[in-house]
Formats: C-alpha cells, structure tokens, sequence
C-alpha cells in the first residue's frame, strides 16, 4: 500500500512559479513510479509528468514540456513537480499518483495509487 499527500499549491500570478510536493507512505515507493495528472473543471483528468523509480527517466505532457520539472528523492519518499512560467490554463488540481511498476505511462487507470489533490489557481 502507499498513501500519498500533495502539498504546495496555492494562486500565482501568470508568468509564476509553484512548486508541488507529493510525500508517500509505504515500503514500496522506491519501487514506484511516480508521477503528476491534473483536472481542470469538467474536464477529463489529464497526464502531467511521470519519473521512473531510480529518476533517471522522466516524461512530459506537451502543454508543460520546458516548464515544469518533475524530481524525486527516494530518501524522503517524496516526489516533487516544479512549475515555472505559469499559464492560467495550468488552473487545476493536481493529483500525485503511484504505480508500483517499472515502465512509466500516462494513462491514469494504470496507475493504482492516487493523492487528495493540490488546487492551483493561475491568474492572469
């Protein structure tokens, strides 16, 4: 099993930068990967970034690729997404999701475990 808490979100300004935190409970972290998926107001909920277990891999949705930076530190059991030059189509909540196997995806029915969500609010 493995619980996961995000936290960091908040409201900005367009142009800003938030950074987000995923902490996770449970032995199997390391063994995950991890990664982001965000649902703006009735709308589906979309991929983000994903990090292979060791971090040596990471994948990008399009619409953030060369702003946001997804990390994480095995150590903390914690998994982060800097987001940098912020859009105010980037207003979601963002959910943190665990899936305990090696090849990374972006379809979040694979992935088993899932946050409570972090609302992030950009405004123009």
């Amino acid at each position: 099993q493995v619980q996961l808490v995000e936290s960091g979100g908040g409201l900005v300004q367009a142009g800003g930068s938030l950074r987000l935190s995923c902490a996770a409970s449970g032995r199997i972290f390391s063994n995950c990967v991890m990664s982001w998926f965000r649902q703006a107001p009735g709308k589906d909920r979309d991929f983000v970034a994903a990090i292979s277990w060791s971090g040596a891999r990471t994948y990008y949705a399009d619409s953030v690729k060369g702003r946001f930076t997804i990390s994480r530190d095995n150590a903390k059991n914690t998994v982060y997404l800097q987001m940098n030059s912020l859009k105010p189509e980037d207003t979601a909540v963002y959910y943190c999701a665990a899936r305990p196997r090696q090849s990374i995806v972006s379809a979040a029915t694979l992935y088993n475990y899932w946050g409570q969500g972090t609302q992030v609010t950009v405004s123009s």
